[in-house]
Formats: C-alpha cells, structure tokens, sequence
C-alpha cells in the first residue's frame, strides 16, 4: 500500500493476521441492477468510505461471481460480491526537511514560530508539509503521547493563524504541559485586527460558543448555550475603521477570538467564516486582499516542565501583517511611526 505523502506506514513490510481480515459477501437483487460497484458497496458497507472501498478494488480484494472486480463495473441481479476488508497499517507522521523558526530549545521543549498556512499536524486534507513533519526532521524524536500522527503536539494554532507554539520532547515535559493548558495557568496572547472603532480601550469577552449549527464549519458564541468562554483584550492601535488589539483568551475553545468578536459585531480582517468582507476600503482606498485572517499568537508564557521557572516566549509578527498595517495606516492618514509603537514589543 502507497503511503501518503508526509506518513509513513507503521507496519509496512508485515503480513496481516488472517484473523485481522474480514470477508463480507454479498448477493446483489433485481433492485441493484447498473448500480456501480464501488457505491453498491459502500452502501452495504457504511462503516467504510467510499475512497476505502475503491482502494480495496484496486488491491484485487473485491470479486464477483469469483472474478476480479473494477471499482466503475456495473452490478448484475444474481452478482455474487466477496470482498476482503483489510484494516488499514497504522500510519506515523514522517520528517520532512521544512524550515523552521525556532524561538526556544532544550532537552525538554520546543517552541516555534509557526507561518500562516501551515497546519500543526496531519489530519483531514493535509498529510504533508505540517509543523510535525518539520519538527521530526529538526529535532528527531518527540513525545509519544499525541500518538502517531501528533507526536509532540500539546496545543494547536489554526492554519492560517501564524505565532508562537510549544511542543514536548518527552513524555515527562508533554504531561506537565498539558495539565497547564488543561488548569489554564498558560497565558497567551495574540495580536488581531478588527473590523470597526472600538469605542472603548478594553474590556472582557463572557460568552458560550458552541457549533454553528446553520455552518457546521464554523462556532457561534451567539447563542445563549455552549462551552463557557472568556477573552480579555486591550486596544493598542486605531485605524479609520479598525483596531489594532492584544487578545487574551483565558479558555481554550475551537476559533474563540474569532468567534467571541464576530458575535460582537467586529470580525478579524480576512475572516470571510466569520462574516468579515474580502475586501478592505478605507480612506478611499482599496487594500489588497490579506490572504488570511489578522490573528498572531504573540506571546506565550508557561512553567518550565522540569524545573518550574517561568519561560515567556514572544514571537515577532508576520512581516506580512505589519506591512498590511502600515498600508491601512497610509490609506487612514496614521503615522507609520503609530504602528511601530502599538508594535513595540512584538517587532
């Protein structure tokens, strides 16, 4: 079996168990008649994905009437359909030589700042070109207990989201952290920019959120249920139409700062999910599309696993954020120099 690009299989090379393959076999009826085969099948069988089933017919495990079958043949009334289900070799994440920007290192820990579009590790649409690929390739081993295809993994940033992030060398320092993020002693802090003029210089966020339920894609803090959420933030910087923010997210729910402020009416930049236009206008002029959403996990402050001491870690804000500031800043008559101090301590 080809393994996917960034994955390797964990037991390749091995014979299967006669007892780990199960046969199934089927009797197709006047009903089924010029069905195809592969959704003949996947029908019967609606624990396998249809891509599952049609690998199985590619490998030669799938006849009918006791000939080999192709996942596109038409089934006949009184077909005779055996099918051998294998269950699939466990698969591992594998390094791939992927540049790094390592803030912080040692035996215990390693903290990264991740770029915009890459994903932390693999998972439904993305099986290469992840941090854990990278980090695999940088630092060889790293904590079992995310497991094959998490290795190391104690928290996660979204894809397009770009910043700091700690992963665990070992088993010891992954636990420690873990029961960190977990008790919520992790202080985190993020840079975003929203749309609208805040009217206020501060304040705290306190609303559930929950899954849309109208876009499954999505969280909603707008409905009076859910996980409780909290989000702290600070104004540091106001652009026509938009402000500059520090975020503190004092839970740790799916897309919280970009769910708790679209509920207020002030989505991020470039959140086209969350109800943000694809395109900026300020100032009479028009920007050019941010390509993202205007989310930066900035600081990141923890106990050190194995010794306690206090480690703050920071990480400079994408080059391509702060120059999509400073064009807002151009396109709204705002000092270039305003930016650099509401940026001071992220440069």
């Amino acid at each position: 079996m080809q393994a996917e690009p960034g994955l390797s299989p964990g037991g390749a090379g091995r014979a299967l168990p006669e007892e780990q393959v199960i046969t199934r076999r089927f009797t197709a009826s006047a009903e089924d008649a010029g069905r195809r085969l592969d959704l003949y099948l996947a029908s019967r069988l609606p624990d396998l994905s249809r891509t599952r089933i049609q690998e199985l017919i590619d490998q030669g495990r799938v006849h009918i009437s006791e000939r080999l079958a192709r996942r596109a043949q038409r089934v006949m009334p009184g077909d005779i359909i055996d099918i051998e289900i294998l269950p699939r070799p466990p698969l591992r994440a594998a390094p791939e030589e992927i540049p790094l920007d390592v803030l912080y290192e040692d035996e215990d820990l390693i903290v990264v700042n991740k770029p915009a579009g890459m994903v932390v590790h693999a998972g439904a649409g993305a099986t290469q070109g992840t941090l854990v690929n990278a980090l695999l390739h940088h630092f060889g081993t790293l904590s079992s207990m995310g497991g094959n295809l998490r290795p190391g993994i104690v928290h996660r940033l979204d894809r397009g989201t770009s910043g700091v992030i700690v992963a665990a060398r070992n088993d010891v320092a992954h636990r420690a952290l873990a029961e960190q993020f977990r008790s919520r002693v992790v202080s985190k802090t993020y840079l975003a920019l929203l749309h609208g003029r805040m009217s206020r210089d501060g304040g705290t966020i306190d609303r559930p959120i929950t899954r849309d339920p109208q876009r499954r894609t999505r969280m909603t803090a707008r409905l009076a249920r859910g996980r409780a959420a909290q989000t702290a933030w600070r104004a540091l910087l106001r652009l026509g139409n938009f402000t500059l923010i520090e975020a503190e997210p004092r839970t740790g729910r799916t897309h919280q700062i970009r769910a708790h402020f679209a509920a207020a009416g002030h989505p991020l930049a470039g959140d086209t999910l969350y109800g943000a236009p694809p395109q900026i206008r300020s100032g009479g002029a028009s920007l050019e599309p941010l390509g993202r959403v205007f989310l930066h996990a900035a600081r990141l402050r923890f106990a050190h696993p194995r010794t306690g001491a206090a480690i703050e870690v920071r990480a400079p804000i994408d080059p391509g954020l702060r120059k999509y500031l400073n064009e807002l800043a151009r396109a709204t008559d705002v000092e270039p120099r305003r930016v650099d101090a509401a940026l001071r301590r992220y440069l």
